[in-house]
């Protein structure tokens, strides 16, 4: 069964992107808020498919403590999932991504008009004077700047790899940090087409408030997400082990491969 409504999730997904690519055509000529409408009910229509397919609910906690105006958004990265659930949470968000992403058709050209930050990896400092001064003037305009601190995708369980880059921003932009722990990995696996039913939960921590230094941040922005994060993935497991859903292991989810 679950390999079944995972073939039929995914299909529909890619439908769904299709018809939100040709939908949003004319936002191309539009004021850049209208993409960002667009994609965020992209985000929720994929939730609702979630819902009604695979029997992935979703749970969000703490949104309240989401200060408004500009901000940075430390979130955990463990699927394709957060990269359009998260969405709504934000009045205005802006994503840090690969500058590769803008080089595919429909998807780049949408990025680029919502004004994404893209990074080019390769070239290091370079890059990341380039991510500051977008990341500064993003801030200007009002916008929450979303970041995986990990830069990749890393599953549940897996050693935590922090950048730097997170670091370097806040202690550049003077912006107040919002770190979001998550356990999504153990429903939406990542290099897996197959969708676990249960509840993926999000949870928006405490704020950090500028001042900080360059050690103590990483170390309490860490300590916060990976503390939180382990405690959904425990919780998630438990839901996991009750469900009884074939090949729903630790192992499966889990695997850093």
């Amino acid at each position: 069964m679950v390999l079944f409504r995972s073939i039929v999730f995914n299909v529909l997904f890619y439908v769904n992107l299709f018809v939100h690519f040709v939908a949003a055509i004319p936002t191309l000529v539009m004021p850049r808020i209208a993409i960002v409408k667009v994609a965020t009910f992209w985000g929720r229509t994929n939730l609702w498919l979630l819902r009604a397919i695979c029997g992935i609910h979703a749970e969000f906690r703490g949104v309240e403590k989401i200060p408004p105006g500009p901000l940075l958004v430390a979130s955990k990265h463990q699927s394709l999932w957060e990269t359009f659930a998260l969405l709504w949470m934000f009045s205005d968000p802006a994503f840090v991504i690969k500058r590769e992403l803008l080089w595919i058709p429909f998807f780049g050209w949408y990025a680029w008009k919502a004004g994404m930050i893209p990074v080019d990896r390769g070239k290091r400092g370079q890059a990341l004077a380039s991510l500051t001064e977008r990341t500064c003037a993003e801030l200007t305009h009002g916008r929450q700047i979303v970041i995986f601190p990990e830069g990749t995708r890393r599953a549940p369980g897996a050693e935590p790899s922090y950048k730097f880059g997170i670091t370097h921003l806040y202690a550049e932009t003077g912006a107040t940090c919002v770190p979001v722990a998550l356990n999504s990995g153990l429903f939406w696996p990542r290099r897996s087409f197959r969708r676990y039913p249960g509840t993926i939960v999000v949870e928006v921590l405490d704020p950090i408030a500028p001042g900080l230094d360059r050690i103590d941040f990483p170390q309490r922005l860490k300590h916060d997400i990976e503390t939180a994060t382990a405690r959904l993935v425990a919780e998630g497991e438990r839901e996991l082990e009750r469900s009884g859903v074939p090949g729903a292991s630790l192992g499966s989810a889990r695997s850093p491969h």
